[in-house]
């Protein structure tokens, strides 16, 4: 059943990805050649606690940290260790935090140091393919609207996305009803309604779709080894528009295809 927040609930939710965004700015700003992953995780749960919020990631599902980390060809769920990331390698980075109950979640993928054209252009694409989903997310359209703007965007640059995992609805719960797909055809799907939380979370690959788990039971790589990129944004759906709770930049109508407020 999908949970239709009101207005007060959509506050509390709106600090805790106000915290979630302000973590990921200060975890862009460290990311840099020689650091290791772990070093992002201490920064991130030290950097949401000192904001007032709880860590959403360490503990759930027994995930051990705060903050999921995928380089390069990992897609999502990656674990901080003392890898030391490398210049050309692009990072992504996946965080969620809880205050008074309620959830925010975002992801980000950055370069470190100078990249190659080819992962540069699949990032921008990744996130381009966020906001063109985000801008589906409108009063009245069908989720598959926001499954299938992620999915053109996406293949039309010649590259794939994956389906094995997919976005999600948030509130109380990090994963709630319904599941936001990045593909699929346009016009089905319940209609989207105001007080509806949505977490839509690109994941692009530059080579196939297909992905697999690695012994450890988190990481998800590429099966075949090509690079992936991952963005997210938890989104309000509002009468006014899609409302992006964890806007790490404030973007206008002229610079995205989506009404997007922090």
């Amino acid at each position: 059943m999908i949970m239709l927040k009101s207005d007060k609930e959509i506050e509390v939710m709106a600090e805790a990805s106000r915290i979630v965004a302000q973590t990921l700015l200060e975890l862009r700003t460290l990311t840099r050649p020689g650091v290791t992953t772990l070093e992002l995780d201490d920064a991130a749960e030290t950097t949401i606690r000192q904001l007032g919020g709880t860590p959403a990631f360490k503990g759930y599902r027994n995930f051990p940290r705060t903050l999921c980390i995928s380089v390069n060809e990992e897609v999502v769920h990656g674990i901080p260790s003392k890898r030391r990331l490398q210049e050309g390698d692009i990072v992504g980075l996946d965080l969620g935090a809880i205050v008074e109950g309620y959830y925010g979640d975002a992801a980000m993928t950055i370069p470190v140091g100078a990249v190659s054209e080819p992962a540069q252009r699949l990032m921008q694409v990744a996130q381009q393919a966020l906001y063109d989903g985000i801008a589906q997310a409108k009063v009245g359209n069908r989720l598959s609207d926001i499954s299938h703007a992620v999915q053109q965007r996406a293949e039309s640059a010649g590259f794939s996305v994956v389906t094995d995992f997919v976005g999600h609805g948030i509130g109380r719960q990090l994963h709630e009803e319904p599941q936001v797909p990045n593909f699929g055809p346009p016009g089905q799907g319940p209609r989207l309604r105001p007080g509806m939380v949505l977490a839509i979370e690109p994941m692009v690959n530059m080579g196939g779709s297909a992905v697999k788990v690695l012994s450890d039971r988190w990481t998800v790589v590429t099966q075949d080894g090509s690079l992936s990129a991952h963005f997210e944004h938890t989104i309000a759906i509002s009468e006014g528009g899609p409302r992006v709770l964890t806007a790490w930049e404030r973007r206008t109508a002229a610079s995205s295809p989506g009404t997007m407020v922090g």
